[in-house]
């Protein structure tokens, strides 16, 4: 890939990224009024990663959704979510308010996850 087309590449998933970071933070902050807030910020995760999946692949990398994609992916997003989940606590046992704290979170774990969704949908196939 050239410096022209990685850096395309990278705004379309900052837009997607933006969607799925809103769409989960508005889940996210609907539920956690209701439940706790590791299971509101895993249920909203897992609802924009659905979004966030179709969307990365038709319209950030312009390739069809494949299940080794969706495991590649699905992943890729386990360790961020886990990394987020860690950050989350972390950000509520300083201080910050349940309500905030993924906001920080996303700030940090973003930029890190598109490196690796990035792994999964340009690596080639090795049969």
């Amino acid at each position: 890939m050239s410096k022209v087309e990685i850096f395309r590449t990278f705004v379309r998933f900052g837009l997607v990224g933006v969607f799925a970071t809103v769409l989960h933070y508005g889940i996210y902050w609907v539920l956690q009024r209701f439940i706790e807030v590791n299971t509101a910020y895993t249920i909203a995760y897992f609802l924009a990663f659905i979004a966030n999946f179709y969307l990365t692949s038709y319209f950030t990398f312009g390739t069809s959704p494949t299940w080794r994609k969706l495991i590649g992916m699905g992943g890729a997003h386990l360790i961020n979510w886990l990394f987020q989940l860690v950050l989350l606590n972390l950000f509520i046992w300083l201080g910050v308010h349940q309500k905030w704290a993924p906001l920080p979170v996303f700030a940090i774990s973003v930029p890190v996850n598109f490196l690796l969704v990035r792994f999964v949908f340009t690596a080639k196939n090795k049969k």
